[in-house]
């Protein structure tokens, strides 16, 4: 009988459930991060070098993963692998992950709707080409996904989180690292389901490179009306939901 990660009990997503061969790499992913054996900010070993040490099937460790990443213990770096996060993140703000859990869908995109526009502006003006040519790699990695509204999700997630961080205000970018929280914790994955078909994900795709587009070129009013149509849109989708 495996035994669930006490820590997150209460902060698990509503509807969450995974297998015993799942909760079993679970548990042994996050005792080895607990023992050190993967320290912070060190990348974990590839899915398919789990797979193998641990016996089990690769879309299992993917599956554990996903669940780690909900619980932040791990976040997922475009193109790089997944990283320990929990005692930066987790361990640190535990209070901040709970106020995530019990954040409405409406206050969510509230919160959105007074951080996003602000911060594209000042990721404009404070991005450094390096950091944009970054932002165009995590876009051609969206670009890749068709049907699979999870990995769209995460994608996406990384593309904000880039453009926070690109405002060169890590209290901005914490800020925002909360909305991502609290869009993963408790309503997102039932809006996936219904909302990312493959056809919004085409249309979103289009979307966000017409955003990098307006940050590349430095061109803030095109950027800023973007985000505030594409929160409009946002905005009918959890109307619909109403």
């Amino acid at each position: 009988m495996t035994t669930r990660i006490a820590p997150f009990a209460a902060h698990e997503p509503p509807g969450t459930s995974v297998s015993a061969t799942v909760q079993g790499v679970i548990d042994t992913i996050f005792a080895r991060i607990k023992a050190k054996e993967y320290e912070v900010d060190e990348r974990l070993p590839s899915e398919r070098t789990l797979a193998a040490e641990l016996g089990v099937a690769r879309n299992t460790v993917r599956e554990a993963l996903d669940v780690l990443e909900t619980r932040r213990v791990i976040r997922r770096r475009a193109g790089s692998g997944s990283f320990v996060t929990y005692e930066s993140e987790l361990g640190r703000n535990a209070a901040p992950s709970a106020l995530a859990s019990n954040t409405s869908p409406l206050h969510h995109l509230v919160v959105r709707g007074i951080l996003e526009p602000e911060m594209v502006r000042l990721a404009i003006i404070n991005m450094t080409p390096r950091q944009i040519e970054a932002l165009g790699e995590t876009l051609s990695q969206m670009e890749q996904v068709h049907t699979d509204a999870a990995a769209f999700s995460r994608q996406e997630e990384e593309l904000y989180r880039q453009i926070a961080q690109g405002t060169g205000n890590p209290l901005l970018a914490a800020c925002y690292e909360l909305t991502i929280d609290a869009c993963r914790q408790n309503f997102r994955s039932a809006l996936l389901r219904r909302h990312l078909t493959p056809k919004r994900i085409g249309d979103y795709q289009q979307r966000y490179n017409t955003l990098f587009n307006a940050i590349a070129s430095r061109d803030i009013e095109a950027a800023v009306e973007f985000i505030k149509l594409h929160l409009i849109e946002e905005q009918k989708l959890l109307l619909q939901e109403a």
